[in-house]
């Protein structure tokens, strides 16, 4: 069995965003040579996320909003994680949105279902962050 380890930079604009990552993520098994076995995929940083989800900015803008209803950012005093820091609400995010995907790899390709597509989620940006890439396999 063949292991394969790659990580993906992120320095968002915004404080929160969504980026689909899955070209990069096909790139990545591209680059492993590995045909069959699994890819794992996950947010290094407890601000962020990677979810499997519809490539629609319509459910983008549902997700921010149902998001911000959940753990809404301001006030900063309503969090007792607030204090050094002013993204308790991005904790909480990254929670409700999870950490992780895997997904089979399938004849040298990412078996999804249909409209599935990778996305990090980005609750804490304007700062450098980390996804890291591992599939096994042969």
């Amino acid at each position: 069995m063949k292991s394969f380890r790659k990580e993906l930079h992120f320095h968002t604009k915004t404080r929160r965003a969504y980026v689909n990552i899955t070209p990069q993520v096909e790139a990545a098994l591209t680059e492993s040579g590995i045909r069959d076995g699994l890819c794992l995929v996950n947010a290094m940083n407890i601000t962020a996320s990677v979810f499997i989800n519809d490539n629609e900015s319509g459910l983008h803008h549902d997700f921010e909003r149902w998001l911000e209803k959940l753990a809404p950012e301001k006030p900063h005093s309503q969090y007792d994680h607030n204090g050094y820091e002013d993204n308790a609400d991005a904790h909480l995010k990254r929670s409700v949105m999870g950490r992780e995907v895997v997904v089979a790899v399938t004849g040298g390709k990412l078996d999804f279902g249909t409209w599935e597509q990778i996305f990090y989620g980005e609750f804490d940006g304007k700062r450098d962050k980390r996804v890291l890439v591992k599939i096994i396999g042969e």
